[in-house]
């Protein structure tokens, strides 16, 4: 027996995504990583990035809709290939 699916970032997010925060907390995380990579790429092509990054557009591509869950070492190596930190620091109460 296989684990149930489950939502997407997309579903659980109100639209128009990435725009507004989400009450699920994984789903807002994700969110903010796609808010921050958008930053991040700065104009740069999907491809471009994906390249960098050492990993296929597509991959990219799904991130950045919400159409896939990021697991760490897509994170790690969008980071590398942008130089950039897209983990989103928890906010302080």
């Amino acid at each position: 027996m296989g684990r149930p699916a489950r939502l997407l970032p997309v579903e659980l997010c109100p639209a128009p995504w990435p725009e507004e925060p989400s009450d699920d907390r994984a789903a807002e995380t994700a969110r903010r990583l796609v808010v921050n990579l958008r930053a991040a790429m700065n104009g740069r092509t999907l491809r471009a990035v994906a390249a960098d990054a050492g990993m296929g557009h597509v991959t990219v591509q799904r991130v950045l809709t919400g159409q896939a869950w990021p697991d760490l070492q897509t994170i790690a190596r969008l980071e590398d290939g942008l130089d950039a930190d897209l983990w989103p620091v928890r906010p302080r109460p």
